[in-house]
């Protein structure tokens, strides 16, 4: 499997407080990889470096500049002007060669063509995220990063975007998305990154991580995450 993106001990620091310490790892074309931790444990600055909006105090990360499209949790758009506008306005931002095609292709994958004229204010934020994640693949990037895709949107919205997703990864997009909303990583997720305190912990399939987290093959991810960050805290407290 061809690396798309290379993190190497990636450190990010905000004052006193260590966002990210010596985060590695690497990802393949056409894979899935779901960041999962508590609150505080940097996943959204991890993102945000592996999509270029940051910069880290120490190690790199290897992408060619554009090659990652980028999905905040807040999604940045302009409340005045419709989907369409949005999306024409972003397009010519980032330089597509043909905007237009980009714009409605883009339209018609994710379900939006029917709010196409709507302006963006309007939308509910299920929708507004739709919006978000349209924008972040306008030039077709071979990387795609989301920070909390689904945390806006109602169960039919969250199944037709992992639908989405997954035939992305299916044509060879990677994926790196970070979520609250465990269960999504295992159901969706080929690799699980966990994250605590700005320290990566463990880089494995979900299968992988059940099995540290003492659940059964098919058992539940998020209760093997938190007996996984439980042991990993009381082995810290004996040393």
């Amino acid at each position: 499997m061809s690396e798309l993106i290379s993190v190497a001990a990636v450190a990010k620091r905000y004052g006193d407080r260590t966002a990210l310490e010596d985060v590695s790892f690497a990802a393949g074309a056409g894979e899935i990889v779901a960041v999962i931790g508590p609150n505080g444990a940097g996943k959204t600055t991890l993102l945000s470096i592996i999509a270029g909006t940051l910069a880290p105090d120490a190690g790199s990360v290897s992408r060619a500049a554009g090659d990652v499209g980028w999905a905040p949790q807040q999604p940045a758009l302009y409340s005045k002007l419709s989907v369409l506008e949005n999306l024409e306005l972003f397009a010519r931002l980032e330089r597509v060669a043909d905007p237009a095609a980009a714009v409605a292709r883009m339209l018609a994958q994710t379900g939006l063509g029917d709010r196409a004229e709507e302006p963006v204010a309007r939308l509910s934020g299920g929708n507004r995220q739709r919006v978000n994640v349209a924008i972040a693949l306008l030039a077709e990037p071979p990387v795609l990063a989301l920070d909390e895709p689904s945390a806006s949107l109602d169960p039919s919205q969250r199944e037709r975007l992992w639908e989405f997703i997954s035939g992305l990864a299916g044509a060879g997009t990677t994926v790196v998305f970070s979520t609250h909303n465990v269960s999504e990583a295992q159901r969706y997720a080929a690799r699980t990154l966990v994250l605590s305190g700005g320290r990566l912990l463990f880089d494995g399939t979900p299968a992988a991580l059940l099995g540290d987290g003492g659940e059964p093959a098919g058992g539940d991810l998020e209760h093997a995450l938190v007996r996984f960050l439980q042991a990993r805290e009381a082995r810290t407290a004996e040393r």
